[in-house]
């Protein structure tokens, strides 16, 4: 039930849907579901929408509030491993922040 973190480029031409092309130009697995635990036990709004079902895309208007509160759960975190994983995601909203053509997908298993 891991939640990974992709950085997505996305190109679109024209306004269907059809014609939207995402390229993956980086990802934070969440391979021992130490994401999906954060945000569960979260009470920041943007964090509880995270779904270890499904699919959250957040683009780079989002990713003001979502770095807001990975910061929050940083001060918070247990310990090592969970500080490590929470500044990879920011590292990724950050890039997604600074360009308007990417995204972020929080995937769910």
């Amino acid at each position: 039930m891991g939640v990974d973190v992709v950085l997505n480029a996305v190109d679109q031409r024209g306004t269907s849907s059809r014609r939207r092309r995402l390229t993956q130009l980086d990802v934070v697995p969440d391979t021992r579901d130490l994401f999906a635990r954060i945000c569960g036990r979260s009470k920041l709004p943007m964090l509880r929408r995270v779904d270890p079902y499904g699919d959250l895309i957040l683009s780079s208007s989002e990713v003001p509030q979502f770095l807001e509160e990975l910061k929050a759960e940083h001060e918070l975190a247990t310990g090592d491993e969970e500080r490590l994983l929470l500044t990879a995601v920011s590292k990724l909203a950050e890039r997604c922040l600074t360009d308007p053509s990417t995204e972020l997908q929080l995937q769910g298993d």
